[in-house]
């Protein structure tokens, strides 16, 4: 050890920031509609008409105000995803499991979110899902517990 790294030392450890997460006006009409009606909206550009999931205020093609909301899905198609091997405290499932990329039906973007009920070996980019709600509802994105297949 040189003289200079000696005094240096290592110390593992995982820093943790309690925050609070303002979604604003766009994103908390977005959630407690999910949360108390079980509806996912989006948000249709007046100028442009793509519909945004999750939805956004302004449209990112044309930058024009969104203030037009429309149902999308529920059900959907994977666009791509992954399959996640490995396991940390504020993941919400046991691994392996699979993040994908949803295309709500009606929407022109995706929804990032999990697929549950299959083998993740057994996902395909094209397969239809549909959305499981949670048990115990709050306003997040997992009041959709996850989506599963549609057979």
């Amino acid at each position: 050890m040189s003289e200079q790294d000696k005094w240096c030392y290592e110390v593992p450890g995982k820093l943790e920031v309690p925050y609070r997460y303002f979604a604003g006006e766009c994103g908390s009409r977005f959630l407690t509609t999910l949360r108390d009606e079980k509806k996912i909206l989006g948000s249709k550009c007046p100028a442009c008409n793509k519909v945004f999931i999750p939805p956004r205020s302004n449209c990112e093609q044309c930058f024009v105000k969104i203030q037009d909301w429309v149902e999308v899905g529920p059900k959907g198609k994977v666009t791509s995803f992954c399959i996640v091997r490995y396991k940390e405290p504020y993941l919400p499932m046991e691994p392996p499991y699979v993040m994908a990329l949803i295309r709500l039906s009606g929407a022109d973007s995706d929804l990032t979110h999990l697929i549950g009920e299959i083998d993740p070996q057994k996902v395909k980019i094209g397969m239809e899902v549909e959305p499981v709600f949670a048990d115990q509802p709050k306003a997040g994105i997992l009041n959709i517990k996850y989506f599963k297949p549609v057979f």
